[in-house]
């Protein structure tokens, strides 16, 4: 196969050979699929149905659950379909579409994740500006740059992965198109135009990694000058749940793109791509919802509202 124009489509990873197991695996993600659209949809319809929550932490969290919705529609669906049918293609112009959403919803989150930081950080270190400098143009702004930076990520990196010459055949070693799987199939000298981007782009996620840890470092400064215990607690209730949030993405999503290729394989990638990929958007309406006391109590009158409209 000479080059990309000559393919067709892809060919995915398939979890199992035998027609038993591909059932078990449409089962295990139908399930998974099922928790986060629950999960993320009670999260979203609370805090849009409750005007106590109407607040920029809130505001920012209901973003958050709708990229994670919007990542795990990307891969898992299609995964699903192919077990169910028996089949492993995917078009070239889908797996395409899963770079582009894929990209465009992972890098819109992280910068998300970047924006609730300095929220918490106006909140526990500048609570008297917090009013002025989150208002409500200001959250609206920040979440549309979240958004159009994922966005503008997304339409440069598959741009660019597939302007690439492929040259190593149309199998994919992932159960959905990864960039990093697609660049093995490319030809050597034309990988470097990738890498680059690539490097680029790595260099405004640790400008971001760096700005929430730094934020944090003088979050819990303040945090621990607090008197009183109760105030120690609650103000750890907020941050907790996002520097948890944020610690499964970064590590999961820097292990996957920049492990030494030394110990690749074809289990531990995907290991690695279920634990970014499709763990956080089920984990993460938990982890907010744990320790979120007025979360709970919103999701708690959704809950009884839904059960007395069926009786």
């Amino acid at each position: 196969m000479s080059n990309s124009s000559s393919i067709n489509e892809f060919l995915l990873l398939v979890f199992a050979d035998r027609q038993e197991l591909q059932f078990l695996h449409f089962s295990l993600f139908l399930g998974i699929y099922l928790a986060a659209l629950l999960g993320n949809g009670l999260i979203i319809t609370a805090i849009a149905c409750d005007h106590h929550l109407h607040t920029p932490m809130y505001y920012f969290l209901l973003n958050l659950s709708l990229l994670n919705l919007g990542s795990i529609s990307t891969t898992v669906p299609k995964s699903m379909a192919n077990s169910l049918r028996d089949t492993r293609a995917i078009s070239y112009l889908g797996c395409a579409a899963q770079v582009f959403f894929f990209v465009f919803f992972i890098t819109a989150e992280f910068y998300l994740l970047t924006v609730m930081a300095y929220d918490r950080y106006i909140a526990i270190c500048k609570p008297l500006h917090y009013e002025t400098l989150m208002g409500l143009r200001a959250c609206v702004k920040m979440a549309a740059a979240a958004w159009a930076s994922g966005f503008l990520n997304g339409l440069l990196h598959t741009a660019n992965t597939f302007s690439i010459p492929l040259c190593q055949g149309n199998v994919v070693e992932q159960f959905f198109c990864e960039i990093p799987q697609i660049l093995r199939l490319s030809c050597a000298d034309n990988y470097l135009r990738e890498v680059g981007v690539l490097v680029l782009n790595d260099c405004l996620f640790f400008g971001c990694f760096i700005f929430i840890v730094l934020s944090y470092v003088q979050i819990f400064t303040v945090v621990l000058r607090i008197p009183s215990e109760q105030g120690r607690h609650k103000a750890f209730s907020t941050c907790l749940p996002h520097l948890t949030v944020v610690s499964l993405f970064v590590i999961t999503g820097m292990f996957a793109y920049h492990k030494p290729p030394s110990i690749s394989s074809a289990a531990l990638d995907l290991l690695v791509a279920v634990l970014y990929a499709v763990v956080p958007p089920v984990v993460n309406p938990l982890i907010y919802s744990m320790r979120n006391r007025e979360l709970k109590e919103a999701l708690k009158k959704l809950i009884q509202v839904v059960l007395v409209q069926q009786q």
